[in-house]
């Protein structure tokens, strides 16, 4: 209960932050948030490419959790990791308060969809996508018009906050898919996952053993 109510106060306060508290757009956010998703890239910070490129590789982590977590749970995991991908981390938070510590008896059956989330080939084409987006925004990014860009676009301010939340809180479902899959929470591989951002939980996706034994679910 205590980790429930935690859960719901950083939900909150996050929330009042993004939309209260937050530096007020003094940039065309919309057209920006444009430009970016039809990939209209020329004359925008490499730094901010990359940065909402990865905001799209987060929802696909956790996703790879997440519905394997909500196989034992009352609630759907399906809707809340669906809205990650345009709300990140808050439409995320509202699951983990909602979530009940897993209830095996409800497991649903193997199915496609769930072996996707669970092949070892998507947690390395995301890792390998996530290298390249990092070379690329860390490599040729402008940390200062950045900087200046954070302390005047919400939009930018807030999807960094959004970055390092999901890195925050993605441990509280490592857990649960660590022990879901027989893998110590002692191994290095749990806890380059739990205290590496991004990177961590990526290498954890490359090797963590399948759901399903001892072949590949992309074999199957």
């Amino acid at each position: 209960m205590v980790q429930k109510i935690g859960f719901g106060l950083l939900w909150l306060g996050f929330s009042v932050y993004a939309f209260v508290f937050a530096p007020a757009d003094q940039v065309n956010s919309l057209d920006l948030i444009q430009k970016l998703a039809t990939m209209h890239w020329q004359g925008i910070n490499p730094l901010i490419i990359a940065l909402f490129n990865l905001m799209g590789i987060w929802p696909m982590i956790y996703g790879s959790v997440l519905f394997a977590d909500g196989c034992e749970q009352k609630i759907p995991a399906w809707p809340f990791a669906s809205l990650s991908f345009a709300f990140g981390a808050f439409a995320l938070l509202p699951y983990l308060v909602l979530r009940q510590s897993p209830q095996p008896d409800l497991a649903g059956e193997c199915n496609r969809t769930l072996k996707f989330w669970d092949s070892r080939g998507l947690g390395i084409g995301l890792l390998v996508g996530a290298i390249a987006l990092l070379t690329f925004g860390l490599s040729q990014g402008d940390w200062i018009d950045f900087t200046q860009l954070w302390q005047t676009s919400r939009f930018i301010h807030v999807m960094s906050l959004d970055f390092c939340m999901l890195s925050l809180v993605f441990p509280a479902l490592l857990i649960a898919d660590a022990h879901r899959r027989g893998v110590s929470t002692q191994t290095p591989l749990f806890w380059s996952a739990a205290l590496m951002p991004l990177l961590g939980p990526l290498i954890y996706l490359c090797l963590r053993p399948s759901l399903y034994g001892g072949a590949s679910p992309t074999s199957t």
